[in-house]
């Protein structure tokens, strides 16, 4: 390889770190803000759930329409992924956990409601149906973002259109783990809520949720009347699961794509070292082979 040629590559390496470098740097400052609104949110998640599993072990809340199956054929999934790539494996893993609910039914029985182009995209690929697209979702997710994908689902479950419904995100375990989750969010189950109450713990929290205590039923005397009541509370707490799926996925998403640029950065300074090691055995033979001619040339006119 000419030393030219190897020049060039060395200068387009250091230019692709320097790039990868930038982006690092930027994902480490959103990384930071994601996480600490992903982790500020869950002491707020869990006491809804706590609210949510109370209620839905309740003789009212088992008889509420959100509580029971529906007969309809079809089943919505709303699948949380980001705009961007460039983030490792953060949002091919939710993409394989959709792949093998798909793979046990038909791909007709579904819709979607997808978050992040990365989701449109891959469904319009496998031909699931979009109901609704929401792109672009700010970074400083307030609940309000959800009030329109919670909103599409339940009316969709309360007039039998869809069965269930799923939510599939990344959950942030740390900055160097993350987990793709499947939730079923309607119709509600104990168990499910529970799985849910278990899933938001912090890896470094010591405290542990007594899940039986959780699950102990409680008589309530709920005014006006219990389903005013129900009707009003349940489905705020639904919107609670999505706003809380949305803000794990942020944090995973910066969080995966700095280490994917670290990793990158790291990269491009091995193949930089590598390169200009080359380079310089290059450049010595050459010297050397000229040395040799010039030599060669005087013991010739001698």
């Amino acid at each position: 390889m000419a030393l030219k040629q190897i020049k060039n590559k060395i200068v387009a390496t250091q230019k692709t770190g320097q790039v990868t470098k930038a982006m690092e740097s930027v994902s480490a400052v959103k990384m930071r803000k994601s996480q600490e609104r992903a982790m500020a949110g869950r002491p707020y998640v869990q006491a809804a759930m706590r609210i949510l599993s109370r209620l839905s072990q309740s003789w009212d809340g088992v008889q509420h329409p959100l509580m029971q199956s529906r007969a309809g054929e079809k089943r919505l999934l709303v699948i949380v992924t980001s705009d961007k790539g460039l983030a490792g494996s953060v949002n091919s893993a939710v993409l394989k956990q959709v792949e093998e609910v798909l793979a046990t039914a038909d791909v007709s029985t579904y819709e979607a409601i997808c978050v992040g182009r990365k989701a449109v995209d891959f469904c319009r690929r496998q031909g699931i149906a979009v109901v609704h697209e929401y792109t672009n979702v700010s970074d400083e997710v307030v609940i309000e973002d959800v009030e329109r994908i919670t909103e599409e689902a339940l009316k969709g479950f309360a007039a039998g259109t869809y069965n269930h419904v799923h939510v599939v995100y990344q959950n942030f375990l740390s900055t160097f783990e993350q987990e793709p989750t499947k939730r079923q969010v309607l119709p509600l189950h104990p168990e499910e809520i529970a799985s849910i109450i278990e899933g938001i713990q912090p890896k470094n929290e010591k405290a542990s949720v007594d899940v039986a205590a959780v699950e102990s039923r409680i008589a309530y005397r709920v005014e006006p009347t219990p389903e005013q009541v129900l009707d009003t509370l349940i489905p705020q707490l639904v919107q609670v699961i999505m706003y809380h799926a949305i803000l794990e996925s942020k944090a995973c998403e910066h969080s995966a794509r700095m280490v994917a640029m670290k990793n990158a950065t790291d990269k491009s300074k091995e193949v930089t070292k590598a390169l200009t090691l080359v380079y310089n055995k290059e450049r010595q033979a050459a010297i050397t082979a000229e040395v040799s001619e010039i030599t060669g040339g005087i013991e010739a006119m001698k």
